[in-house]
């Protein structure tokens, strides 16, 4: 059995600040999460995507925001159970809690932080009848590696952010790039709309508005789409890759039966105080937490990673007060120790 401080479900961007919170106030913890590697979406969905929200980044890629975290909380040695999905939780005679993954690796401690940002996704497929025999043969939901599609032929179906953004990326890209939606207008910032519409202008992204991918053709692997306009009918063209972004439907999985108030899919945390959920010593944090108000951003989740950690310390050593400091002040043990003693240095020099 693995004990530990804080455990923490889900190991995305979220879930990593934990570690970091956690480890200045000298609790240990441990992370599960159901991919094979940290990092969450942002590793297994979008790792190439620019991300313009993080404070103090302009732009990150969402793999370097993975591999800068992973940096951050090396100090703080934390562990991990990754493949697993946590499946089953009992609260124990000591008041702790024991959570069990699908492959039986068992896991104890006082706190239990679900940070598993939507939870499961599935993506949402357009309905063309031979859709599933294309997957992995030219067919993908989900661009992971953008280097896949380097001078190739590609058409892209959607009229949200993830649609326009991979448009735009791929324009210099690609070989050939289409984006084909049902509508004359699109669901994502206006300044993606813009710029796609300027790639379009300039010839670099061939624009098919008001219509359709209904056919895919190909051998063992796509080779065209038939797309049906609404004016000018059908529409042959050649590519080597199909992506139909359509977005992802998000499931809690497992976590839905564990006796927490869920509310459109998410789990109802009080944020008046620690986001803590019905259930007193499991807390929520991330895109899996649901309150009046709530953004559903990553500087979100790690406020409230930093919040759920001090109320985290209290629950664990009731009797113990803690004076948080600046990391400025008291710096990060293990992580900044050279520091450390040049200030001591500066201190004996100044006196």
């Amino acid at each position: 059995m693995i004990k530990t401080d804080i455990l923490i479900i889900g190991a995305g961007p979220t879930g990593l600040f934990t570690v970091f919170e956690a480890g200045l106030l000298k609790l240990k913890t441990h992370l599960i999460d159901a991919l094979p590697q940290p990092g969450g979406q942002c590793s297994e969905i979008y790792p190439k995507k620019p991300i313009y929200d993080i404070p103090g980044f302009p732009e990150i890629l969402a793999g370097q925001l993975v591999d800068n975290l992973m940096e951050q909380i090396k100090p703080f040695n934390p562990g991990f159970t990754l493949g697993e999905r946590a499946e089953t939780i009992e609260k124990l005679e000591d008041d702790t809690f024991l959570v069990t993954t699908n492959k039986g690796t068992q896991h104890n401690a006082p706190v239990v932080a679900i940070a598993g940002g939507l939870g499961s996704f599935e993506p949402r497929k357009p309905p063309i009848p031979n859709i599933t025999d294309f997957e992995d043969k030219g067919v993908a939901y989900i661009i992971r590696d953008p280097e896949v599609y380097r001078d190739k032929r590609v058409v892209i179906a959607g009229g949200g952010d993830s649609a326009l953004d991979w448009t735009i990326f791929l324009a210099d890209v690609a070989s050939e790039v289409t984006l084909v939606h049902r509508r004359n207008e699109f669901r994502g910032a206006l300044d993606s709309v813009e710029r796609v519409a300027e790639l379009s202008k300039l010839g670099k992204v061939n624009l098919i508005t008001e219509a359709e991918v209904k056919e895919l053709k190909g051998d063992d692997h796509v080779s065209a789409v038939g797309i049906k306009h609404k004016s000018k009918g059908d529409i042959h063209l050649d590519t080597d890759y199909f992506i139909p972004l359509f977005g992802l439907s998000p499931k809690l999985g497992p976590i839905a039966n564990w006796g927490l108030e869920i509310e459109k899919n998410a789990i109802k945390v009080d944020n008046s105080y620690d986001y803590q959920t019905n259930i007193p010593g499991i807390y929520a944090i991330g895109d899996v937490n649901t309150y009046k108000g709530k953004l559903k951003l990553i500087l979100s989740g790690f406020h409230e990673a930093a919040v759920m950690c001090q109320s985290a310390y209290q629950r664990i050593f009731p009797d113990k007060k803690y004076v948080m400091k600046y990391t400025t002040v008291g710096g990060v043990e293990g992580f900044d120790g050279t520091k450390k003693e040049a200030k001591k240095e500066v201190v004996k020099a100044i006196i």
